[in-house]
């Protein structure tokens, strides 16, 4: 048995996307999840997941964080990001993070199928001739990546309203959290982030390309 979880909060998407996969896997079992912290908690309470499809943009995911949390929790877990954006830069940058795939949702559903199969195999894929237009994503931000997966995602969110340009009383207000709670944050932030103010967060937070969970 085919084991996959998708991991989209569009459910028009996930059930036209069951429906495809149906047509040309035998004996599949497909879970559904719909934000970061239900995608965390399914793998949390299943290991026999055999590929996740990940969209870059549900709740909690914030682009790239996502996928560098999930594959920093989950090292072993075969991943291929599913997603509307087509950016060379954006598929580059998910290879680099530890994505075996990535698959574009315009694709026909053959095609879909076609390349969910490959990875399942153990290939990697990408759109065609997009292959040879990828930049390899530098050891720096690999360790970059690896100490972002360190962050909670409400230390995610705190730093990306740093990224910002936002006070701590703005971000308290917008977290609906104390000041005094931001900047204990901050702190753990600072010490995961090995750096000693906020503009050496705020640089990484924008080499990395972060943005805001939703």
């Amino acid at each position: 048995m085919t084991r996959l979880l998708i991991a989209d909060d569009h459910p028009l998407f996930r059930e036209a996307l069951q429906g495809a996969l149906a047509n040309h896997f035998s004996d599949l079992h497909i879970r559904e999840t719909d934000s970061l912290d239900s995608t965390l908690a399914a793998l949390a309470n299943d290991d026999d997941i055999d590929l996740l499809l990940l969209d870059l943009h549900m709740p909690g995911a914030g682009d790239l964080y996502g996928l560098i949390r999930i594959r920093n929790d989950y090292p072993l877990l075969p991943i291929a990001v599913i997603s509307g954006a087509e950016d060379i830069q954006v598929i580059g940058r998910c290879m680099g993070f530890g994505a075996l795939g990535f698959i574009p949702k315009s694709l026909p559903s053959a095609q879909i199928a076609s390349a969910i199969a490959s990875i399942l195999d153990g290939d990697e894929w990408v759109p065609e001739g997009v292959a040879e237009q990828i930049s390899d994503v530098s050891q720096e931000d690999k360790e970059l990546a690896e100490k972002i997966a360190d962050l909670t995602p409400q230390q995610y969110r705190v730093l990306y309203y740093v990224h910002e340009g936002l006070l701590n009383k703005q971000i308290a207000y917008e977290l609906g959290i104390t000041e005094a709670t931001v900047k204990a944050h901050m702190t753990a932030i600072f010490r995961k982030l090995d750096v000693y103010n906020r503009t050496q967060a705020v640089l990484i937070a924008e080499r990395l390309q972060l943005s805001a969970l939703a």
